[in-house]
């Protein structure tokens, strides 16, 4: 794995998300899209196989239901919308219809976290919490946009549900160069070595963990970074390697502080009565934050890089 050396360099998620099921769908007749009224990185796709595109409306559980009944018969849908709404608004569809029996339905979210610059209504707080709940659901947090398309590929063998998770998916910053990882799921990526203090992050706001960490390294400080892009199932190997090389864990995301990641590792860490020197969650506190970007509301609430360097300076005396 390698980072890209281009820190300004950004791509459209969304349109990776378009042309891998595009490429896709002409060797795998058994690919279907169904949408709540999203659809517009996915033109090629609807052009070349009509028949197996479904715009259910603004009705997400509809959706989720149409996709249990067409994976039941042998396919594999794609449900594409936004986060809030997928997660919440279709919750016990896709727990009774998809969850319960088990099928290999393929939720992308957008729009999760602050992303949407929408206010509350529209922030995908919650979801992590909601979806890792749910029995034989694959929880998918994306940080790059070369990601989604890699991950996709893999879910075609992948048994049960998934949940893609992505922030706006317009202009993603590119964080790894392009063929030079190897996904797995339930295995997290090493991004950057350290051995003061490790974060975990996920998604959008890795850019925010990399930045605090090339910044402390010139400070004498080195943070470990780790890419937890798999919610569920949780790295745990990962967790305890960090624990034993570092001792000091911060969990930074685009979520409420409770329920997402932060939890997840922290119940691993009770579970295996392990206790690291220092722990700190950082994310959405339980506010419903008002409107801003996700820029605006990370500095607002104390979860950017700055938030960061801080709390790690403080960690180290």
């Amino acid at each position: 794995m390698a980072r890209n050396g281009n820190t300004e360099q950004t791509a459209s998620s969304r349109g990776v998300i378009g042309a891998t099921l595009y490429e896709l769908a002409s060797k795998h007749d058994n690919i279907w899209i169904v949408t709540p009224d999203i659809g517009g990185n996915i033109a090629e796709f609807k052009a070349a196989y009509p028949d197996r595109f479904i715009d259910v409306g603004i009705a997400e559980q509809n959706a989720m239901g149409v996709a249990a009944g067409l994976a039941l018969e042998g396919n594999v849908p794609f449900v594409l919308g936004m986060a809030p709404f997928l997660s919440m608004r279709a919750c016990e569809q896709v727990r009774t219809a998809i969850c319960y029996q088990n099928l290999p339905v393929r939720i992308i979210a957008t729009n999760s976290g602050t992303a949407s610059n929408s206010g509350s209504t529209h922030y995908g707080m919650e979801d992590l919490a909601l979806m890792k709940s749910l029995v034989n659901m694959t929880v998918i947090s994306i940080s790059d946009p070369n990601m989604i398309g890699e991950l996709i590929r893999l879910s075609m063998d992948y048994p049960g549900p998934m949940y893609f998770r992505l922030a706006r998916g317009k202009e993603d910053p590119v964080i790894y160069e392009p063929h030079s990882v190897e996904y797995a799921v339930g295995k997290a990526l090493k991004v950057k070595e350290g051995s003061d203090v490790t974060i975990f992050s996920h998604g959008e706001v890795m850019v925010e963990a990399l930045k605090a960490a090339d910044m402390l390294e010139l400070e004498g400080i080195h943070v470990r970074v780790i890419d937890m892009f798999t919610i569920k199932p949780l790295d745990v190997d990962v967790v305890m390697c960090a624990i034993e090389e570092t001792g000091r864990i911060i969990v930074l995301e685009d979520h409420l502080m409770d329920g997402g990641l932060a939890s997840s590792i922290a119940d691993a860490l009770v579970d295996r009565n392990l206790h690291p020197k220092a722990f700190k969650r950082l994310g959405v506190p339980q506010v419903y934050p008002g409107f801003g970007g996700g820029p605006a509301l990370r500095r607002k609430y104390g979860y950017d890089a700055e938030a960061v360097i801080e709390i790690i300076r403080t960690m180290i005396k």
